[in-house]
């Protein structure tokens, strides 16, 4: 699959997700959040999962460590 096809199909997957969620009716708005884990589902099966791949690379490092959440909160064990 080339790497156009791969970016189509993710785009794909993003915008029918996103009219699931805005979909007023529940059937239909799960059925188009279906058809989008779907699509994707086909892009990583066969395509070029490295897009897929690196997306998520970034999403995991954009998101905070447990131990920043936790000096935040002013958890921890107290003596």
């Amino acid at each position: 699959m080339p790497w156009w096809s791969v970016l189509l199909f993710l785009g794909l997957a993003v915008l029918l997700w996103q009219r699931g969620r805005s979909h007023r009716d529940d059937v239909i708005g799960l059925f188009t959040k279906f058809l989008g884990v779907l699509v994707l589902v086909v892009v990583v099966v066969a395509g070029q999962p490295l897009l897929l791949e690196l997306a998520l690379l970034a999403l995991a490092l954009y998101l905070p460590s447990a131990l920043h959440c936790e000096r935040q909160i002013g958890g921890g064990l107290e003596p």
